[in-house]
């Protein structure tokens, strides 16, 4: 009964995702045969009277936003988990931790009433003349950041209110990530003379990349999907693109503001977005998903005693101190930094130079190579 009922409840969220995309595909038939999915997807023209669509433009601008707010939350997500982490008194980092997922239940729709109260307005006054100002005149490209209608309501404040929605995911997943490297191995990178930059950098970045990647991804296809927020502020403007700073339009907007009166072909092709965006969301939150669970692979110089690489690169190999010159994987060794067991500790000391030195011979070689 019990195996059953779980069985049923896996099953009936597997069925209804199934039946949203059957219903979907059948919906955008129409729009398919018509058009041709090459033709659609290449398609600049948006024309009602002529009933012809192309998904070009919105898709081109859901492309474009989830880039830039991606390259404006990731940095700031990463900044903020390292800072939790890392240098975040433990007193505070409840509250902090706490504050940062509030942002991610924030309605959709607040974000989109405070992006076009506030934000635009801000980023219109000051963001937009100072870049324009700064890359308005680089060859080719400089008009791509020409201000060219007023009031904020544009692509670039889109992709911020974008930004600030996913800052939340990525700095969580990232947070986890973190706290997931072992104590032992930043112990032991601080034993060998890294500053905590460098410990950051090359223990727990490597350690965590491919979790944090997969975090970035799932964000992205959060960004993907994002409409009302967007369709405050983007413009919902089909023509083309010449600057970040003209209102434009995505392809959930297109769907919010067109779907309730629209028929027909264009109803079709409204659908036939859709089902572009859930397959862009599928793919995106299946290959983030996989990056999560996927065991990060050590890269770097050095060789430990079960074979695996170092996550740093000032643990060279040496082949006078043989397989174990690089125990590095589980307890701190004072000469070499960590070992898996005592005796393998024991034999690696017994074979580095160090210890024929002392602890400032320790610490000059393991800085030599770090250089």
């Amino acid at each position: 009964m019990f195996k059953g009922l779980t069985f049923l409840a896996a099953f009936s969220v597997l069925a209804i995702v199934a039946g949203i995309l059957i219903v979907i595909f059948k919906e955008s038939v129409p729009a398919l045969k018509r058009f041709g999915i090459l033709k659609f997807l290449s398609g600049t023209e948006w024309n009602y009277s002529n009933e012809v669509y192309g998904a070009l433009r919105p898709l081109t601008g859901t492309v474009i936003s989830t880039g830039i707010a991606l390259l404006a939350a990731v940095p700031l997500s990463l900044g903020t988990a390292v800072f939790l982490t890392e240098v975040c008194p433990h007193r505070l980092r409840a509250e902090f931790g706490a504050a940062i997922e509030l942002l991610a239940a924030i309605p959709s729709i607040i974000y989109g009433m405070w992006g076009l109260f506030v934000l635009a307005p801000f980023l219109d006054a000051w963001v937009q003349p100072a870049v324009g100002a700064a890359l308005g005149r680089v060859p080719l490209a400089g008009g791509f950041f020409v201000t060219r209608s007023a009031g904020g309501v544009n692509l670039f404040s889109a992709s911020m209110v974008l930004a600030v929605m996913i800052i939340p995911f990525i700095t969580s997943i990232a947070r986890d990530a973190f706290e997931q490297v072992p104590d032992v191995l930043k112990e032991s990178s601080y034993a060998l003379g890294a500053t905590r930059w460098e410990t950051v950098r090359k223990v727990v970045s490597a350690e965590s990349a491919s979790a944090v990647g997969g975090g970035v991804i799932i964000a992205m296809g959060r960004a993907l999907g994002e409409t009302m927020a967007v369709a405050y502020v983007i413009g919902n403007r089909h023509a083309s693109l010449d600057s970040l700073f003209t209102p434009y339009t995505t392809i959930t907007s297109v769907i919010a503001n067109e779907f309730n009166e629209a028929g027909g072909i264009q109803l079709s092709s409204l659908f036939t977005l859709a089902l572009v965006l859930f397959l862009a969301n599928f793919m995106a939150l299946g290959i983030g998903r996989m990056l999560v669970k996927r065991k990060a692979k050590w890269k770097g110089w050095g060789r430990g005693v079960w074979g695996m690489r170092s996550p740093w690169p000032f643990a060279p190999r040496a082949p006078w101190l043989g397989s174990d010159s690089c125990c590095w994987s589980f307890t701190t060794c004072s000469a070499t930094g960590l070992s898996r067991s005592a005796g393998t500790c024991s034999r690696a000391i017994r074979r580095h130079p160090a210890w024929r030195v002392g602890a400032w011979g320790a610490l000059s070689w393991a800085r030599r190579f770090s250089r």
